[in-house]
């Protein structure tokens, strides 16, 4: 019987950053999908200023390697706003999601 590939990446992909997407509705919350590649942060806050996400919840930081986790919603609604300049368009959803972090 063939066995199904391992979910664990073989690799030490360093640090892994996840959002928790709202949908809203009866769709309610849910974990992004995506690609091995665009778990940076470098990656993510560019896809935030994009408006990839449009309503992220929450998100998560993780190292498989060291075996740790934690919430970074908060240092990386902060380090969207002090790196505003570097963007030339800035997405309504980035903007409501820094909003809302900085009212919690």
């Amino acid at each position: 019987m063939p066995r199904s590939p391992s979910i664990v990446p073989h690799a030490d992909p360093g640090d892994v950053y996840l959002v928790l997407e709202d949908f809203g509705g009866g769709l309610g919350r849910a974990w992004s999908e995506t690609s091995e590649d665009d778990t940076g942060r470098a990656t993510l806050m560019r896809q935030i200023m994009e408006g990839q996400y449009k309503h992220p919840a929450r998100i998560v930081v993780f190292n498989t390697a060291e075996g740790w986790s934690r919430d970074v919603t908060v240092e990386i609604a902060d380090a969207l706003r002090r790196c505003f300049v570097e963007f030339d368009d800035v997405a309504p959803a980035a903007l409501e999601f820094i909003e809302r972090v900085r009212r919690n």
